[in-house]
């Protein structure tokens, strides 16, 4: 491979992570959008995708949407599996709360050598799924709803549903969510949408209201 002749840097892993992981939000990958979820600025982003263009990681269109290479996509599903057996490991072995994880995965994912990433699954075994629900590689919005999921936001008065994913990459929603008692494998009804663009919703018994942006971050089944 041609990987073991380039640097794969820890910036460089962040970037292609990061498209991946925007892709599998359903975002259209553009410079801008990278500055948004890496929280850097303009010109940072453009030094990175020249770097990266120059070693075929990524490929940029004439409209400038942003695509991973087959190798650019390799190290980013790497990536992603080490961070998600990373989560795994400090909430099934050390006890961390679920909505905390993410980012402690975010500073150790680059520290992970394939031999630890073999101790890891001896240990912990194969799973698909992270402690947010979401599904270990990369996938989207419709291959989410081709498994039946749908977000929280578009789900019928009345209707039972089963808390699958929450978006991971915003610790203030999941702690809120955790004090809601919305979190994976959870059980909600929804009982209506309200004028003032939140949703009511039954938990535990209990009547919660939701805004329509964190709801559209819930990913739910039929109950």
């Amino acid at each position: 491979m041609r990987e073991t002749r380039l640097k794969i840097t820890i910036s460089k892993e962040n970037y292609l992570k990061a498209i991946a992981e925007a892709e599998s939000e359903g975002e259209i990958v553009i410079a801008a959008t990278l500055a948004r979820w890496l929280k850097v600025s303009a010109p940072a982003v453009t030094m990175a995708l020249k770097r990266l263009k120059r070693d075929r990681l990524i490929k940029v269109d004439e409209i400038g949407v942003i695509h991973l290479t087959a190798e650019g996509r390799e190290i980013a599903q790497r990536l992603i599996r080490r961070h998600n057996l990373i989560e795994r490991m400090l909430t099934e072995i050390f006890g961390m709360e679920w909505y905390r994880v993410h980012e402690e995965a975010e500073q150790l994912e680059h520290a992970v050598s394939e031999e630890f990433e073999k101790r890891l699954v001896e240990k912990l075994g194969e799973s698909p799924l992270c402690p947010h629900g979401n599904r270990m590689g990369i996938d989207s919005p419709r291959e989410r709803r081709e498994l039946g999921w749908l977000p929280l936001a578009e789900v019928s008065p009345g209707r039972e549903v089963r808390v699958e994913s929450a978006f991971e990459r915003d610790r203030d929603l999941l702690e809120y969510l955790h004090v809601l008692g919305i979190r994976p494998g959870a059980h909600l009804r929804m009982l209506g949408r309200n004028v003032d663009e939140t949703v009511t919703l039954e938990v535990n018994g209990e009547r919660v209201p939701l805004g329509q942006p964190a709801a559209q971050k819930v990913w739910v089944s039929a109950s």
